[in-house]
């Protein structure tokens, strides 16, 4: 998950997209929040959804898994639902838990 979310958080930063962290571990709110704004068939069988997952305000983007994808075909931007700046190939939240 750390991996994950780092990989996330890094892009982000290197591509100058502004981006909020919600640091599921330490906020019970937060937590609750990306709980009720994950949706019913992108939840796992058991358990809680797991971070990082992604939002643009309180609409649900996906997972690491979506992410990266989107990354491998350079469509990171229309993933987060974002107009690409000029020449680049290709409020966002990231909900994640700190060690």
């Amino acid at each position: 998950i750390k991996k994950q979310q780092q990989d996330v958080l890094g892009f982000l930063e290197a591509n100058k997209i502004e981006f909020e962290e919600k640091d599921i571990a330490a906020n019970e709110e937060n937590r609750k929040w990306m709980r009720e704004n994950v949706p019913e068939d992108s939840r796992p069988a058991s358990g809680n959804p797991l971070p990082p997952r992604l939002f643009n305000d309180s609409r649900y983007l996906g997972d690491y898994e979506a992410f990266f994808e989107a990354r491998e075909n350079n469509a990171v931007y229309a993933f987060l639902g974002l107009t690409a700046p000029p020449g680049s190939k290709v409020g966002v939240y990231v909900s994640h838990s700190k060690p």
